[in-house]
């Protein structure tokens, strides 16, 4: 079941990240992205956390989102694109050393507001 837009700007209230906000704002006005503003909208322990070598398992195509937080475990050995709401220190620092490309969501919904070729991994 999909949350409506009100229970979104409802939930986003209570918000205190400005980050998260303009983000859970942006995604639930493109229509590409609105299971990416409901995930988001949930408190911040039931957002999910992933690790690369999870990532590395479950990515089908060229470009994964991770409503939530990447973390460092393991190695990501695919050569795909990996957006997320937040990357722990050292997984940034894994995907430079593996040349993989990275970036947060904001970026990605002002580049790609119709979210074409993005696969969410929950």
């Amino acid at each position: 079941m999909t949350k409506s837009n009100t229970k979104i700007t409802r939930q986003t209230k209570a918000k205190g990240n400005p980050e998260l906000v303009e983000t859970i704002h942006l995604a639930k006005k493109n229509k590409g992205w609105h299971r990416v503003a409901e995930i988001l909208s949930y408190p911040r322990r039931k957002r999910p956390e992933m690790n690369l070598d999870e990532i590395s398992i479950r990515a089908k195509g060229s470009m994964v989102l991770i409503p939530g937080k990447v973390l460092s475990q393991g190695e990501l050995d695919k050569k795909i694109k990996v957006v997320a709401f937040n990357f722990s220190k050292t997984a940034k620092e894994k995907l430079e050393k593996a040349k993989i490309e990275y970036s947060n969501i904001i970026t990605e919904i002002k580049k790609n507001p119709d979210a074409k070729g993005i696969e969410i991994l929950e």
